[in-house]
């Protein structure tokens, strides 16, 4: 999702979640994997956000993947979900 390289630690991330009915799986940072959830929830991904493409449109998505543009692959930083 972010264009970055792997680095040893990997997560599998369903594109249209397990929960609504998705299969398909891309391996992600597990940084990135935490952005996802922690920006919407599993219903939102299936509805609004169905591919990485739509999902890196998104404002808070696409803010963060600058933010981690430059990061080695095994960065690690705690992930907040927004405040209501």
């Amino acid at each position: 999702m972010c264009g970055r390289l792997l680095g040893r630690r990997i997560e599998w991330h369903h594109v249209i979640p397990k929960s609504q009915g998705g299969r398909e799986t891309v391996p992600l940072h597990p940084i990135c994997h935490r952005a996802i959830h922690a920006a919407f929830g599993n219903k939102d991904l299936a509805r609004l956000y169905p591919t990485l493409d739509v999902l890196r449109e998104q404002e808070e998505i696409a803010g963060f993947l600058k933010w981690i543009a430059n990061k080695p692959p095994d960065f690690h930083a705690p992930t907040r979900r927004p405040r209501p």
